[in-house]
């Protein structure tokens, strides 16, 4: 049930339950509490994602009995998608704010603002996302946790005792959680600093703010075969047994510059999201090594190139031409008959097999 449900008419406390076996394909009897109507804040759902047993259960976890919670691992490892997921089979409004440099405490508690009301000027209080979320059967997700600022950090500590006070000192107020209240953060590093080099701007958050989080989730790359299940479902054009073949070699591709990543031979690494953009790209030029080239090699570093194509060419069977520019050429102009207008040659551009649904799709377009 969706439409035009709104969050201020979901009931205090989910009123469903459903499978986590059937949602969630994890091997249990138990449910997961959900609500029965769907609104326009819960997420939109990927009927092909992929979960991961232990984080799921962490999160389904921290949704059923108000646990603070937060998932760290490297960037394309799905963090924020893992939540997002897990609450949209949930039917549970969810709001992500990205932690980025700008934001500000006035930003999450709220400020006054100078409205017109009755053609008058007046000063009016407007809460932030904090107090609003707050009060509302609402999941809010903090992205990028280990980039805030020192000030907004001290702002989220107040709510993460999950029978914490909200104290609006602007408006002498003092505001009590809502029973269907949960609070999530997602991070790259766990708040020690980055050693790594990978993700510049994260802080070293304050370890008496840590220990409130409830539950710590660790969010890793999946083994080979999981991620290239993954690429497939999101480059469904790439199913057949020549794409299959091609993505198994992109994710062994990337496990190569995992593996050099931690031996401290490469200084980047490909992630999950990386070989989905290099199949995407793929469809696009309809040639390997440039996919490749654009998606992941023209950020490496310069003396890492000849090492990112070594691990190529061990995954693919391929040589990579680092002094190729394109596998096009230029076509010079040539004059039409009666010496008029110049005019280039052009090239048909050659595109990969159509998958089933592609040609069904095409079929239908010409009937």
């Amino acid at each position: 049930m969706s439409g035009d449900f709104g969050i201020e008419d979901l009931p205090e406390r989910p009123d469903n339950a459903i499978s986590i076996r059937d949602s969630f394909m994890i091997d249990t009897d138990a449910v997961a509490p959900a609500f029965a109507c769907r609104t326009v804040h819960v997420p939109p759902l990927d009927p092909a994602y992929r979960f991961d047993p232990g984080t799921t259960m962490a999160i389904l976890s921290a949704f059923a009995d108000n646990r603070r919670l937060i998932v760290q691992g490297r960037h394309g490892t799905g963090k924020s998608t893992h939540i997002e997921q897990v609450a949209a089979r949930l039917n549970w409004p969810l709001i992500r704010v990205n932690l980025d440099s700008h934001i500000s405490r006035i930003d999450l508690i709220g400020k006054d603002a100078i409205v017109l009301r009755d053609g008058r000027q007046v000063t009016e209080y407007r809460e932030g996302i904090l107090p609003w979320a707050y009060q509302r059967p609402v999941a809010l997700a903090f992205d990028e946790y280990d980039a805030g600022r020192p000030d907004v950090m001290f702002v989220i500590q107040r709510v993460l005792e999950a029978e914490g006070r909200l104290t609006i000192l602007d408006q002498n107020k003092v505001l009590r959680p809502h029973a269907s209240f949960r609070l999530f953060a997602t991070a790259n590093t766990i708040g020690l600093g980055d050693a790594s080099g990978l993700y510049h701007g994260t802080q070293q958050l304050n370890q008496a703010q840590l220990d409130r989080w409830n539950i710590v989730a660790r969010l890793d790359y999946l083994d080979e075969q999981e991620e290239a299940d993954v690429v497939l479902s999101k480059a469904p054009w790439m199913a057949t047994d020549e794409g299959r073949k091609l993505v198994m070699q992109m994710v062994r591709t990337a496990e190569q510059t995992r593996t050099g990543f931690e031996a401290g031979d490469v200084s980047t690494l490909m992630s999950p999201r990386t070989v989905i953009s290099w199949a995407e790209n793929y469809r696009l030029f309809c040639d390997l090594d440039y996919a490749f080239e654009t998606t992941f090699l023209n950020r490496c570093d310069e003396t890492e190139r000849s090492i990112v194509a070594e691990y190529y060419q061990r995954a693919t069977g391929r040589t990579l031409d680092l002094a190729a520019r394109s596998p096009w050429r230029r076509v010079e102009r040539r004059a039409e008959a009666h010496g008029g207008d110049f005019e280039p040659q052009k090239q048909a551009v050659r595109r990969p097999p159509l998958d089933a649904r592609e040609q069904e799709s095409a079929s239908h377009d010409r009937d």
